[in-house]
């Protein structure tokens, strides 16, 4: 296989994985209708950038290979053209899986703490001189793309459980087959995909399936959903839970062996986060305390927890929580951490799951520990698709306690004061707020 051609290169890991594949030495083209930055940068840099639009013409019998994004619709004439030559067609997932079958194979999956958890493990092993690739759905301080393919003997993957492509609507994790997985835990999610908590479940139990007897899952022991579903299954199984730990002036310890070792992370959820990286890192030989002494300076994967104010006693962090379970886990993370000074929690409905009606009503307290709690809706997002704006008093009814803000002017002018305030802020969303630029100076 030498000539790769991605369809919907513009994707986060679409185009990563263009750019890990030229350096391995593949022929690499692509196609997209349209690609923003940093990917349009990003590949330009590479040499990579196509014209924007599809054209059956950039598929001829010399492609080897067709790897298919989910930007992609079945219709998608590049992907009618390459079918009908017989060309052979994988997700990313599919042929990540494909070459590095003869790698030793760490998965993590999981509803939240997913990113964080590979890009702790990530972290340790580059500061332990570990040769690995990896694949993980963010920007991770320290590696310049998010995917890498070597010849390095192992690879660490974040396993999604969203569907593999357009044409493949198998979840992408099970594909992988890992030797090692952990799963963070279960809370329903991806309601354009699993129409209910059971087909949603569902997924989790297939994963699960592709253990075999010899392989390990580490899972977290407070999650009763996991606990069900590793009864059923054979392979080893590990359970693990909060670590010992104190919180003294904003600052968050762990404590091993008597000592204490001062941590960046902050939050419940990403101790257990790092408890899971742990287990899984002496599984590849990297003690305990080689573990927690690289681990103390990591401070998070891309838009995860990530603190982009910290003056006079007084925090702003940015995070990408978008579920009812990450909101909860975010919002008494800075809570529970930095106290003294009263909260402001804002979340955007960006998902398609947050912006379904049916699903709403699973946010309920989701932002009850904060001392005040927004809930931002962009009427446009619902425009944009085909869908009718949910009405302030339903968003309330589902959230409860919220202020519900409906203009970008708005959002902006009531986070500011708050601010000034000297209240804390915490930022959720999977968007950008609708471009609205904050003033935290």
């Amino acid at each position: 296989m030498k000539k790769i051609h991605l369809i919907a290169i513009g994707g986060a890991i679409m185009h990563n994985l263009a750019i890990a594949l030229k350096r391995k030495g593949y022929e690499v083209t692509g196609s997209d209708d349209i690609i923003f930055d940093p990917a349009k940068s990003n590949l330009r840099k590479e040499a990579l950038l196509p014209n924007e639009g599809w054209s059956p013409a950039n598929i001829h019998d010399g492609i080897d290979q067709i790897i298919l994004g989910m930007h992609a619709k079945p219709d998608n004439p590049e992907l009618l053209k390459a079918q009908e030559l017989g060309i052979p067609i994988a997700s990313f997932p599919e042929f990540v899986a494909k070459i590095s079958e003869n790698k030793k194979r760490l998965v993590v999956a999981g509803s939240h703490g997913k990113t964080t958890t590979t890009a702790m493990i990530m972290h340790v092993l580059r500061k332990c001189n570990v040769d690995f690739d990896y694949l993980v759905g963010s920007s991770i301080e320290g590696f310049d793309l998010s995917v890498r393919l070597s010849d390095a003997p192992l690879i660490v993957v974040e396993g999604d459980e969203y569907l593999s492509s357009p044409i493949d609507r198998r979840p992408k994790f099970l594909w992988y087959h890992p030797d090692i997985s952990i799963i963070t835990g279960i809370a329903y999610d991806h309601i354009n995909v699993f129409p209910t908590y059971d087909l949603y479940l569902s997924a989790f139990a297939d994963f699960i399936a592709t253990h075999k007897k010899e392989d390990e899952i580490i899972w977290f022991e407070g999650d009763l959903e996991i606990e069900k579903l590793m009864k059923a299954s054979s392979c080893t199984s590990t359970p693990y839970r909060t670590p010992e730990y104190e919180i003294k002036k904003g600052k968050c310890s762990v404590k091993y062996e008597g000592q204490l070792i001062p941590l960046e992370i902050i939050g419940e959820h990403n101790l257990q986060n790092m408890e899971s990286a742990r287990i899984a890192c002496n599984r590849i030989g990297i003690e305990d305390l080689q573990f927690l002494e690289a681990m103390s300076d990591f401070s998070g994967a891309g838009r995860r927890m990530e603190k982009i104010y910290d003056r006079n006693e007084q925090v702003v962090y940015r995070d990408f929580a978008h579920s009812p379970s990450k909101l909860k886990a975010t919002i008494n993370a800075v809570h529970s951490t930095y106290t003294g000074r009263p909260l402001l929690a804002v979340f955007e409905l960006h998902t398609f799951s947050s912006l379904n009606e049916e699903f709403l009503p699973h946010y309920e307290d989701s932002m009850k520990e904060s001392q005040a709690s927004i809930v931002y809706m962009d009427p446009e997002v619902f425009r944009h698709k085909n869908k009718e704006p949910l009405s302030t008093e339903f968003i309330k009814s589902c959230f409860g306690d919220v202020e519900v803000i409906t203009s970008k002017s708005e959002l902006i002018e009531v986070v500011n004061r708050h601010f000034y305030e000297g209240y804390h802020l915490l930022l959720m969303s999977s968007g950008t707020f609708s471009g609205a630029k904050f003033n935290f100076s």
